[in-house]
C-alpha cells in the first residue's frame, strides 16, 4: 500500500502544481483540464479550463490534485501535508518556496525533535509542514 496526497483547489490547481514541481524538484507533471476530457462538453465555459486531474512525482511520492467545480470547493482544514527532508538546508529552501505569498504558522526553527521544522499555508491554501528530523534513538 502507498498513500499519496490528493489536493483540491479553487480554480488554481495548474498554477499550484507548476509551483510545487519547481519548489519540490518534482518530475513527470501532467495536467488535464475538463476541456481535454470526455466531460468537457458538459462543463460551463468558465469551468472548461479548470483542472480535472493533475499529478507529479516528488521523490517517490505521487502528488495528485484537481480544481473543485461550482460550489464544491471547501478550504482545507484539519490536516497538513508533511515533507520530511534530509538536511536543514533543504528544509529551509523548500519552506521558503512554499512560504512565498503564504501564511507562516510556525517559522522554520530547531525543535526538540527536528533540526528544522516549520508550518505554512501556501498562497494556494494548502497547509504544509516541513520537517528535518534529528536522529531518533
Amino acid at each position: 500500500m502507498k498513500l499519496n496526497p490528493y489536493l483540491n483547489f479553487n480554480g488554481n490547481c495548474a498554477e499550484a502544481f507548476h509551483h510545487y514541481v519547481k519548489v519540490l524538484g518534482g518530475t513527470g507533471l501532467h495536467v488535464m483540464t475538463y476541456r481535454d476530457s470526455p466531460m468537457g462538453a458538459q462543463m460551463s465555459e468558465s469551468e472548461k479550463d479548470m483542472v480535472i486531474h493533475a499529478r507529479f512525482l516528488a521523490g517517490d511520492v505521487l502528488v495528485m490534485g484537481s480544481d473543485a467545480t461550482g460550489s464544491r470547493y471547501s478550504k482545507p482544514q484539519g490536516h497538513a501535508v508533511n515533507i520530511n527532508v534530509d538536511t536543514p538546508e533543504e528544509a529551509e529552501r523548500i519552506f521558503a518556496g512554499l512560504s512565498e505569498g503564504g501564511n507562516v504558522g510556525m517559522a522554520m526553527q530547531e525543535t526538540f525533535w527536528a533540526k528544522r521544522f516549520g508550518m505554512v499555508t501556501d498562497r494556494f491554501g494548502t497547509p504544509w509542514m516541513v520537517n528535518c528530523e534529528k536522529p531518533m534513538g
